[in-house]
């Protein structure tokens, strides 16, 4: 069940689709239909006064463009419609902005078959140019529902003569689910990392039997499965999911696949971790969850065999273990739910696409790790440099940062990103968000912290940073930074807390370490922690091979 606030708006009749929906959540009572930019402009609209945490507009083009298909026409009005929407799109919330279908019964004699494709164009160029340049715009996969449904199942013109009500019902069913299913992104924590078997699962066959009975991948028949399967986890890994293997096999013969097959999709780079031996499932998971520095609870796991399905769930029962298709046909679309149940998200950033390198870069930080003399050796050749960036301008990071972050997370607040907005625009906070880099390139923006400076002293409310940069003390060059700012704005000390949880013990004498002492437990549960500015001691951390202590 979806716990924020939700508004649907169109211009036509969702009054159906709106009491589906109030079953299961809180959803704006719209007065009509025909008014969704009219509740959005007048501040004093029940809209308005219903103050939803997300907004879904709707909207059919046809009713949009009042039937009238001519290419100019509908240029200006598509044009004048989202400069409209644009101009009362408030700061805070999110909006859902209906994709393009063009539907209505004349257009079966339309003679120019291109027309339809050239009106929708219009509305998804718009409809692209808002979301790039508003972040807390998204783009709401209606056109989806009605191919799913084909148009002759999904429009009733039944209900449409009798009350503007464009779906049938199955459609309109469909459409609450979708609603209800975006809302519930914009909240849960996605899973991370996808493992796979090799045998049977990426491909049909074994590797090292090729010569008895070659390996089934190709364009067609049997082989076509496979490779859809691949085509569909290759899409998945440029969305952000991190894939590893745990393989029963000899190494070199599944690396002669992985490598060299004409038509494997997934090659050895798109892996951020691999264990191809004879050892347990379990045992390789384990392992390769203390590599990525993620718990095993981010892991989901598929394989063809049920004797490793089960053995995993028995052993590990935090990993996700999904049921493994019956016949190769299947494979493409189970992975296909796999990744909108657990993988899929509201908002994919740039750190999500580049997640797999990363991880990978992660490895050669690791050798070069076992290879130092000493740990401030190792830290001084990374070469680590910690950039200051506006969280205005990265607000989803700096909410993905918050929410996903468990490990190192002193307090494990939660926050929609709503409640951002006003925080980065609130007077009495300051917000710290940093990008890292070293010499194997870009950490991305792992590390956020925010000061309230409203009591009597300021507090670190949250400090947080990415597990995948964690061991390195940049935490320390985190807390001098804020230190240093805190004593230019006049302020002679500063307040920490740390609230314990199940996966935070990394960071539970994390302040003793940088020199606060306890002062009281909170009514949370947690400890306070505070420092006098005057007397903080030096740190050691490295910042481009130039020491800071």
């Amino acid at each position: 069940m979806a716990t924020g606030r939700l508004a649907v708006l169109s211009n036509v009749n969702m009054n159906m689709v709106i009491r589906m929906l109030q079953k299961q959540a809180e959803v704006y009572d719209a007065e009509g239909y025909g008014n969704e930019l009219g509740a959005l402009l007048n501040p004093a609209s029940s809209y308005h006064a219903f103050q939803p945490d997300i907004t879904f507009l709707i909207m059919d083009l046809a009713e949009l463009l009042e039937h009238d298909y001519d290419p100019q026409t509908a240029k200006e009005r598509i044009g004048s419609w989202f400069q409209t929407l644009e101009g009362c799109l408030p700061e805070h919330g999110v909006f859902y902005v209906s994709d393009a279908y063009l539907w209505a019964v004349e257009l079966a004699v339309l003679a120019d078959p291109e027309r339809k494709q050239q009106l929708e164009s219009l509305w998804s160029m718009e409809l692209q140019k808002l979301a790039v340049k508003h972040a807390n715009v998204r783009i709401f996969p209606y056109r989806r529902i009605i191919e799913h449904q084909g148009e002759e199942k999904a429009f009733s013109l039944k209900m449409w003569y009798m009350g503007k009500v464009l779906l049938g019902m199955e459609t309109q069913s469909l459409l609450a689910e979708k609603i209800l299913q975006q809302a519930e992104l914009e909240e849960r924590t996605p899973k991370k990392v996808l493992v796979l078997d090799l045998d049977n699962t990426l491909w049909g066959g074994l590797a090292g039997e090729t010569d008895h009975t070659p390996v089934l991948l190709s364009e067609d028949h049997s082989g076509l499965a496979y490779k859809n399967l691949q085509r569909v986890i290759k899409l998945m890994q440029e969305q952000g999911v991190l894939l590893a293997i745990a393989s029963k096999n000899n190494e070199e013969d599944a690396m002669e696949i992985l490598e060299h097959h004409p038509h494997m999709l997934l090659g050895p780079e798109d892996f951020a971790a691999r264990r191809i031996n004879w050892d347990p499932k379990p045992d390789n998971i384990r392992k390769m969850a203390e590599e990525l520095n993620l718990g095993t609870d981010s892991f989901v796991f598929f394989d063809d065999s049920e004797a490793e399905r089960e053995m995993v769930r028995q052993m590990l029962p935090e990993v996700t273990v999904p049921d493994f298709p019956a016949r190769p046909e299947e494979l493409a679309p189970c992975m296909a739910k796999i990744y909108e149940e657990y993988f899929a998200r509201a908002v994919i950033t740039k750190e999500d696409r580049e997640k797999t390198a990363q991880y990978r870069a992660n490895a050669g930080r690791n050798a070069m790790a076992e290879q130092a003399v000493s740990f401030e050796d190792y830290v001084k050749k990374l070469e680590i440099c910690l950039i200051p960036v506006d969280p205005k301008e990265h607000l989803d990071r700096l909410t993905q940062l918050l929410n996903k972050t468990n490990q190192f997370n002193l307090t494990t607040r939660r926050y929609t990103r709503e409640q951002m907005q006003q925080i980065v625009e609130d007077a009495g906070k300051r917000v710290f968000l940093y990008q890292v880099t070293d010499a194997f390139g870009d950490n991305g923006i792992v590390a956020a912290a925010i000061v309230d400076t409203a009591g009597e002293l300021p507090e670190i409310t949250d400090l947080v940073m990415s597990c995948r940069v964690m061991g390195r003390n940049i935490e320390n060059a985190v807390i001098d930074r804020i230190e240093e700012q805190m004593q230019e704005e006049g302020y002679t000390g500063l307040r920490g807390r740390y609230i314990p949880t199940a996966k935070n013990k990394p960071v539970e004498v994390l302040y003793e370490k940088l020199g606060y002492h306890r002062t009281e437990s909170t009514q949370e549960g947690g400890t306070c922690y505070e420092i006098t500015l005057a007397e903080r001691p030096e740190r050691a951390y490295w910042l481009k091979e130039t020491l800071y202590d």
